[in-house]
């Protein structure tokens, strides 16, 4: 059953249905949610988050016109609104990096081998660099690499041309290069 057949007979009252829309998109709308948030401590919303979103596109499904976009990129736009909405309320409440990362547990050092830790330190370094980039790049970028949309369904998502969406992901990932530069080193490169 497609989407947009589900979707007709959940206007026709067969509410049931929705069950079968959420089962489908519930997992890449919360890894969208999670990518999206700022700071792990806002990434323990993103169930809530997620539930929110489902609730506010069940309650407004009758606006849901097929001809104006796909039921996913207009379910991703009300995730995306979801989380910045949440992000706008959340804005005055100030974090310090390393209360970020103090929920993770500390192990002694001689078990923790030195590769995992490394690991450890360039996954918060992408992850630091992808939420210091503006909003519509990092939506961009986590819908390209994370969600693997193609630019036409970004473009769709974020309301945008695709050669918007070219440029936000070029100066998106010049920006992490730029970042991480004197962290990460490119193989076969000498420095």
């Amino acid at each position: 059953m497609t989407d947009s057949h589900i979707i007709r007979e959940i206007k026709e009252g067969n509410i049931d249905l929705y069950a079968e829309l959420m089962t489908r998109y519930q997992r890449k709308v919360l890894s969208f949610i999670h990518h999206m948030l700022k700071n792990t401590q806002l990434e323990l919303l993103a169930e809530d988050l997620c539930a929110d979103t489902f609730y506010k596109a069940f309650r407004s499904l009758h606006t849901f016109r097929e001809a104006e976009a796909s039921f996913s990129t207009w379910l991703y736009t009300i995730a995306r609104n979801t989380v910045l909405s949440e992000l706008r309320k959340q804005r005055s409440i100030q974090v310090s990096l390393d209360e970020d990362y103090s929920i993770v547990p500390e192990a002694p050092s001689e078990v923790v081998p030195e590769n995992a830790l490394l690991r450890n330190e360039k996954v918060h370094l992408v992850r630091q660099a992808i939420n210091n980039l503006p909003e519509k790049q990092r939506s961009a970028l986590i819908l390209r690499e994370y969600d693997q949309l193609d630019y036409q369904e970004i473009a769709q998502q974020l309301g945008q041309t695709v050669s918007s969406v070219k440029s936000l992901l070029f100066r998106a990932r010049a920006s992490i290069k730029v970042q991480l530069e004197g962290y990460v080193s490119e193989p076969g490169l000498k420095g």
